[in-house]
């Protein structure tokens, strides 16, 4: 007798693996021929995305977390790329990180997000055809897209509260008054990851007031610490 889908399913999601050290990707926004954002200073974002990424890695590393970044050097990534690596690793938590912009040049603060509802929608067939985790070759390839589209839904309540996390350490670390919360977008190097997935946006770079602080030492290390306790955090959970 055929056996039911819905009876494969349970039986794979149920199904005991072998325990793994918990696994972070994270991805520093930009890179190569995409510069990113410009600061008053002549800082781009690219530059300080990989500098704020390899400041989490390291503290990360030291509470014995693996870690992977998409890029450690000046390359160039397209979107579809970065979440793929995310996938094959499989990491635990993806985390893309960023600096942001704005056409005055007078908006400044700090904001994490989410994929929308309607992200979540979107259909991600063509990019998880090469981004996908690849299951076992007894899953069939319907039980296995219905399985990666259950990792994707389930991935958004700690999505939530991990980018919350982040927030409220930046908060602390940055003042309330750069507060600009938790929101939710269809970012498109979010699509298509199985796990956790948030965009951190650390500040505004093109700010002249708040560029000129993104670029200092000080406050790198302060947006390393507070990316990487979030993370620390939601892995402890």
């Amino acid at each position: 007798m055929k056996t039911p889908t819905s009876l494969v399913l349970v039986a794979i999601l149920a199904a005991p693996s072998d325990a793994q050290p918990p696994r972070v990707v994270l991805d520093p926004g930009h890179g190569g021929s995409n510069t990113g954002a410009r600061g008053p200073n002549n800082l781009v974002e690219k530059q300080l995305t990989l500098t704020i990424a390899n400041g989490v890695a390291a503290r990360l590393r030291q509470r014995g977390i693996t870690v992977q970044l998409t890029r450690d050097g000046d390359h160039t990534l397209t979107l579809r790329q970065r979440v793929a690596i995310a996938n094959q690793v499989p990491a635990d938590i993806f985390v893309s990180i960023h600096a942001n912009a704005s056409p005055t040049r007078t908006q400044r603060g700090f904001e994490t997000f989410v994929l929308t509802p309607h992200g979540l929608d979107v259909d991600a067939r063509a990019l998880r055809s090469d981004a996908r985790t690849p299951r076992a070759p007894t899953v069939a390839t319907d039980v296995a897209l219905v399985l990666d589209d259950l990792e994707r839904g389930a991935a958004q309540l700690p999505a939530a509260s991990l980018a919350a996390r982040v927030q409220r350490n930046l908060r602390e670390r940055r003042g309330k008054d750069g507060d600009r919360g938790v929101r939710q977008d269809a970012h498109h190097v979010l699509l298509g990851a199985t796990m956790p997935a948030i965009l951190v946006e650390v500040g505004f770079l093109d700010h002249p007031i708040e560029g000129r602080e993104l670029a200092t030492a000080e406050v790198q290390s302060q947006l390393a610490d507070a990316i990487a306790e979030a993370i620390e955090d939601q892995l402890s959970d």
